[in-house]
């Protein structure tokens, strides 16, 4: 079975069974709706049931058929589709927001041509991605990740794929603890159904509550410690 298949079983069965949160919910918010002040057309590539991107205004694309299902069910503009193959036009947008997907699929420099592509010149992009193939864990492999990206290596691709780094942040809601990780990953294995009910009812909610403002540095920053990283980048005219 494929990456992108298993990738697909594994999101529709959890997006069928999560629950919508809001994009004002995140601690992205603040800054996607400046940016999003200043973006006519928007698009967010696989936001799942986790939009950063007002519902009302964008346009989104996803593999899962029930979380976009979900989002037309709230008069939003949803598509089902894949990464590799997004089915709009070339500059189509102003303001391009990525989510954990780039590390999810076998080819990523297709996956970044994509995203150049219907990117327009001068357009912002939102992207986030695990770091560091050392800090590898057994939750990787449970939620389909492909790669790790080294600082250095992810800095190039961007740049060979028309994309300037200007801002990054610490980011992500991963627990630090990796008993509780494998605790999670053992009850949705074993006992889905209650997993579920906990982590609609109380691990999303509480990580929400729990979210600390993004601190944002010039440029890309590599520190210690940094698991998932937020970058802030500008395609070049």
């Amino acid at each position: 079975m494929s990456l992108t298949e298993t990738n697909r079983r594994f999101y529709e069965r959890l997006w069928s069974e999560a629950q919508l949160v809001e994009p004002q919910r995140f601690n992205t918010w603040p800054l996607v709706s400046e940016l999003a002040a200043r973006a006519r057309r928007m698009l967010e590539v696989a936001p799942g049931l986790r939009p950063r991107l007002p519902l009302d205004r964008a346009q989104f694309v996803d593999i899962s058929r029930a979380a976009m299902t979900r989002f037309r069910s709230r008069g939003a503009a949803a598509s089902v589709g894949i990464i590799h193959a997004l089915p709009f036009a070339d500059g189509a947008f102003d303001f391009v927001c990525s989510f954990d997907i780039v590390e999810h699929v076998d080819d990523d420099e297709t996956a970044f041509a994509e995203l150049a592509r219907v990117a327009a010149p001068g357009a912002a992009l939102l992207l986030s991605v695990p770091l560091h193939a050392s800090a590898w864990t057994p939750f990787d492999d449970f939620v389909g990740h492909r790669r790790r990206y080294e600082p250095n290596d992810l800095a190039d691709k961007l740049a060979r794929h028309g994309f300037a780094i200007e801002r990054s942040a610490v980011f992500g809601m991963q627990p630090k603890s990796s008993r509780l990780l494998d605790l999670g990953m053992w009850f949705l294995t074993h006992q889905r159904e209650r997993a579920m009910w906990w982590y609609n009812r109380v691990f999303m909610p509480l990580g929400l509550r729990m979210q600390k403002p993004l601190q944002w540095k010039q440029g890309f920053h590599d520190e210690p410690g940094i698991d998932t990283t937020l970058l802030i980048c500008r395609k070049q005219g």
